[in-house]
């Protein structure tokens, strides 16, 4: 699995210096109706809804995602 990292500032970090970067990406199965999963990959890897990303964050191991991604 190759995995790719790029970084933005999280809008919910402030002028302080205290912030968490990461970039969300659309997954690859979701289609042009709206219905989109995002997956962004730090220590873990994180998902979320892109119609609703302040409703919470799924969070999973990396090796625990691979599996995920084979079943």
């Amino acid at each position: 699995m190759v995995i790719r990292t790029g970084w933005r500032k999280s809008s919910f970090s402030g002028n302080n210096g205290d912030c968490v970067e990461v970039t969300w990406r659309k997954s690859s199965f979701s289609g042009d109706n709206g219905a989109c999963v995002e997956v962004a990959y730090t220590d873990t890897v994180a998902v979320r809804d892109s119609k609703q990303p302040a409703a919470g964050i799924l969070s999973f191991n990396p090796t625990a995602w691979a599996t995920f991604l084979r079943g």
